[in-house]
């Protein structure tokens, strides 16, 4: 197996099992992440109803003029998603990271929306 198709895979694992212990209810619904090479994706899912409930990326803070160090956006990003959260009378999620480490960007996002008041 190609060196790259490996991590492909192994990354799934590592969701796949992670995803087996993580469910979103309509009272705690799931922060999902997930983190392109340029990008990151946050959504606030409620997995009984299978509906989403708010989300924020990085490709649309970025046209409101935040740029930078990628982990600095993903804070931003954060902050953005609980604010939308708040209003939608979100205040408790369980966090997913998605099968990536919870470092670097990961870390950062979950840090800026705790900052601005979900609780996980």
């Amino acid at each position: 197996m190609p060196k790259d198709k490996n991590a492909r895979h192994l990354r799934r694992v590592r969701q796949a099992r992670v995803r087996k212990k993580v469910s979103g209810t309509p009272e705690r619904p799931r922060l999902s992440v997930f983190r392109s090479l340029k990008h990151i994706y946050a959504q606030v899912i409620d997995d009984t109803t299978g509906r989403t409930i708010v989300a924020a990326s990085s490709q649309e803070s970025l046209e409101g003029g935040t740029a930078g160090p990628k982990t600095d956006v993903s804070g931003t990003v954060g902050k953005v998603l609980a604010e939308r959260a708040l209003a939608a009378g979100v205040t408790q999620v369980v966090f997913d990271r998605g099968g990536c480490k919870y470092h670097g960007r990961v870390k950062a996002l979950a840090d800026g929306s705790r900052e601005s008041g979900l609780h996980f």
